[in-house]
């Protein structure tokens, strides 16, 4: 029996224990710059879940919507508990008359992708008191390419990274001398994802075409899941004794490669990957229109080390394989996409791909010549169908290209497979720099076109 006594004994425990609790459960007033967008709107959702008070600041051009494991009424909750400011976050009279720093103990910056996106916004928080944590939306793509991998925090960062403008954003944030952590997570999946990393694979399987993926299909990529990014950006709170001046790596923990993903992805779709015909291809080798990207991923090794984060954030990725990636984004996202008309089915890289697919100039041919000699590639040249840009070759431009073939060394690739691969460059004169070979090479030109 439950006297009086023991009620009053086991509410003061409660209330002990609530006062004693992590303060990483208190409520902060948090001011979340994006927010309406695939990892914002998530990052979002999961600040009001846990009782903050959420300011969305953004441009207001995109309206928010329910995320794939939100009712609509929980949406309309979530919306109501909002505040919403709209203005230039590069404009500092805009910021000045809109925020007020002394307001709020953390900022999320999701979409910041340069410094003058940052350093206007970051200085109004210098020297405030109360403020405890910036947290950056950065990218692992600010990592130089490199031979030993996965990428810890501590790697070289590459300065001609499409990505500097978030790498010069973390310097600029640390020149300030405010308290801040950053993120740089590798391909983030899941339910609304703008960037078509999944989309790409299910689409072509699901269509019935040819996966097209550029190289030898072995490069390893990192995958993550959008709630697990927004887990660990909102464990930033109440750890800020671990995080300020760090930056953490985000993905789930393992690696996969891009054939790997091609035949998941399959899974995922209900597809036998048996059925799934995957087409490598030497990305060199062909002119994909303006402005369209013929695959997702970048083509080389991509995927990092994420034990800082799992220790400082005291978080584990819940969705820690590729097939539980994909199998949600499959259900929740492209699902839902097909089903209303809004795919583009847009396979114009595909088809000038495939038109050359079988020529020996392809990288699998390629491969296959190689592992005889060089002079059994320089052979291929004269045999078979040629890509578009050989077709108007005489027999000068194809004794060209044979002598590039023989003069130019062969090396090992990287997958231990022991393949050899042609370290050859085609591309346009006056087009960018090819990237430095490993090995000697030979330059040759004809007409419009350089090997080298």
């Amino acid at each position: 029996m439950i006297t009086p006594s023991t009620k009053k004994q086991c509410t003061l425990l409660l209330l002990l224990t609530c006062l004693c609790l992590d303060k990483s459960y208190a409520a902060y007033n948090v001011l979340l710059i994006g927010g309406t967008r695939f990892s914002g709107a998530a990052v979002w959702k999961e600040l009001y879940e846990r009782g903050h008070t959420v300011t969305v600041y953004n441009r207001g051009k995109t309206e928010p919507r329910p995320l794939s494991n939100e009712s609509r009424g929980e949406f309309y909750k979530r919306m109501a508990s909002a505040k919403f400011l709209e203005g230039d976050r590069t404009s500092p009279s805009q910021l000045r008359a809109l925020i007020d720093p002394s307001k709020y103990e953390y900022v999320y910056d999701m979409n910041a992708r340069k410094v003058e996106d940052v350093a206007p916004l970051a200085e109004m928080f210098v020297g405030k008191e109360q403020f405890k944590q910036y947290v950056f939306m950065s990218s692992a793509g600010v990592y130089m390419a490199s031979e030993e991998m996965p990428h810890v925090e501590t790697d070289p960062t590459d300065p001609q990274s499409r990505h500097v403008g978030k790498l010069e954003s973390e310097q600029t944030l640390r020149s300030l001398g405010i308290p801040f952590c950053s993120f740089r997570p590798t391909y983030i999946c899941g339910p609304q994802n703008y960037n078509p990393v999944e989309r790409y694979f299910f689409e072509r399987i699901t269509a019935g075409r040819p996966v097209c993926i550029p190289g030898h299909g072995q490069h390893l990529t990192g995958l993550g899941h959008v709630y697990d990014l927004s887990v660990a950006f909102c464990n930033v709170i109440g750890r800020e004794q671990f995080t300020t001046g760090q930056v953490y790596n985000i993905q789930n923990t393992q690696a996969i490669t891009f054939d790997g993903v091609a035949k998941a992805a399959a899974k995922a779709a209900g597809v036998d990957p048996s059925n799934v015909k995957i087409v490598h291809y030497n990305p060199d080798f062909y002119t994909f229109p303006k402005g369209k990207k013929a695959f997702p991923m970048r083509p080389q090794h991509f995927f990092t080390g994420i034990t800082k984060a799992m220790k400082d954030l005291d978080w584990n990725p819940v969705y820690d394989s590729a097939l539980a990636i994909l199998e949600d984004s499959y259900q929740n996202d492209f699902v839902p996409l097909k089903e209303s008309g809004g795919l583009k089915g847009d396979f114009e890289c595909d088809d000038i791909i495939l038109s050359g697919a079988t020529s020996p100039s392809s990288l699998e041919s390629m491969d296959n010549a190689a592992t005889s000699a060089p002079e059994a590639a320089a052979a291929a040249v004269e045999t078979g169908p040629k890509p578009e840009w050989m077709q108007s070759f005489d027999d000068e431009g194809r004794r060209l290209v044979k002598d590039a073939y023989k003069e130019t060394k062969w090396m090992t690739d990287t997958t231990g497979t022991g393949r050899k691969m042609k370290d050859v460059r085609i591309s346009r004169k006056n087009a960018p720099a090819a990237p430095a070979a490993a090995v000697d090479k030979k330059s040759v030109s004809y007409g419009d076109f350089t090997w080298s």
